[in-house]
C-alpha cells in the first residue's frame, strides 16, 4: 500500500471545520485519505480557535482545488507538513474505535477485541485502507442505519454503484444472503473492496468489477435490480437519474447518500422525474439519506 506523505492542517471554530472535513472526503478529488477534527486545548470553551482539522494525502493535493473548497467552507489557510514515511491513514483511524450503526457493527484489526457480541450483531472488519468509506463518515453509517430499519426486504438483485470498501454490499449480502455486485470506477478501490469481501466471508455473494457508472456488461446483463446503493455525490447522483431508471425494476428502491442537504432538492427533483418516489430519510445535518421506490 502506499503512504500517506502530506498532512494539511486549518484551525479555526468547530462547525465551519466539522462540515469541511466532511466535505475534503465527499467532495475533493483525489479524497483526503483521513481526516480528523481535535480540540486544541480541552480546557478551552468551543470557541472560534479551539479546534483544529487535520487532513492526510498520499501525494501532494491540488492546492487550488483545497484552497477553493476551503474558502467554501470558511476554513482559511492551511499549514502544511510533508510527513515521514509511514501508513498514515493506518495511524489516524486506528483510535476511531468499533461503529455501531443498528445490528450492523463495524471495527478494524485493531479493534478486535472491542466488539460488544450482542444477540443479532452483524460484524464487518474494515481494516484502514485508501478507499472511501471506514463506516465512521456519516454517509455510509447513514446507509447502514437506513437499511437496518427495513432489512427484512430482500430483494433478488443488488448494486452496490460506487461501492468504495464494499461495506455495503458486505452489509447486504450478510443480512438478505442475496447476490450483490459491488463496482467502482476506481480500479485500486476494486482490488481492496475484493480482499474486504474476503475478509469477511462474503465472496460466495459479492461480486467486484470496475465500471464508470451502469456503462458495462456485466451490470447491463444482471439488470433490472431491485435494490441499487449509491452512496457517491449529488452532481452524479442526479445525472445519473435516468440510468438508474432504466436499470432498476419496477417497485425496486434506491438508496442515495453523498449528497450535502442543501443539494437534497435537486436530487429529488431529478428521481422524481425518472419516475421513483421518495419513500424514507435519514435526517442528518449535513449529509441526508434517501430511500426511493420505481413506481
Amino acid at each position: 500500500m502506499s503512504k500517506q506523505s502530506f498532512k494539511l492542517t486549518w484551525t479555526g471554530a468547530k462547525a465551519p471545520l466539522e462540515a469541511f472535513g466532511d466535505a475534503l472526503g465527499e467532495l475533493l478529488w483525489p479524497p483526503a485519505g483521513a481526516v480528523s477534527l481535535t480540540k486544541d486545548d480541552a480546557t478551552v470553551e468551543d470557541g472560534a480557535s479551539a479546534w483544529r482539522l487535520d487532513a492526510y494525502f498520499e501525494d501532494q493535493p491540488d492546492m487550488d482545488a483545497v484552497n477553493a473548497l476551503a474558502a467554501e467552507y470558511r476554513a482559511g489557510d492551511a499549514a502544511t507538513e510533508e510527513l515521514p514515511d509511514i501508513d498514515w491513514v493506518a495511524h489516524s483511524l486506528e483510535g476511531l474505535g468499533v461503529v455501531r450503526c443498528g445490528r450492523f457493527v463495524l471495527y478494524g484489526v485493531h479493534d478486535a477485541d472491542k466488539l460488544p457480541h450482542e444477540d443479532g450483531d452483524i460484524p464487518i472488519r474494515i481494516d484502514a485502507n485508501m478507499a472511501f468509506g471506514t463506516g465512521h463518515h456519516p454517509t455510509t453509517a447513514g446507509c447502514l442505519t437506513l437499511l437496518n430499519r427495513f432489512a427484512g426486504f430482500a430483494p433478488k438483485k443488488v448494486l452496490d454503484l460506487g461501492c468504495g470498501s464494499a461495506i455495503l454490499a458486505i452489509a447486504a449480502a450478510k443480512v438478505w444472503k442475496r447476490q450483490v455486485l459491488a463496482t467502482d470506477i476506481d480500479e485500486d478501490s476494486v482490488a481492496i473492496a475484493a480482499e474486504n469481501v474476503e475478509l469477511n466471508d462474503a465472496d460466495d455473494y459479492v461480486i467486484t468489477l470496475a465500471a464508470d457508472g451502469f456503462n458495462h456488461d456485466v451490470i447491463k446483463d444482471a439488470a433490472p435490480f431491485d435494490f441499487v446503493f449509491a452512496n457517491i455525490l449529488a452532481g452524479p447522483l442526479a445525472e445519473m437519474a435516468p440510468g438508474m431508471a432504466e436499470h432498476v425494476a419496477k417497485n425496486g428502491r434506491v438508496m442515495l447518500a453523498g449528497l450535502m442537504t442543501e443539494q437534497e432538492a435537486g436530487v429529488i427533483s431529478a428521481y422524481e422525474a425518472a419516475g421513483f418516489r421518495m419513500i424514507n430519510r435519514l435526517d442528518q445535518p449535513t449529509w441526508p439519506v434517501l430511500l426511493f421506490v420505481k413506481s
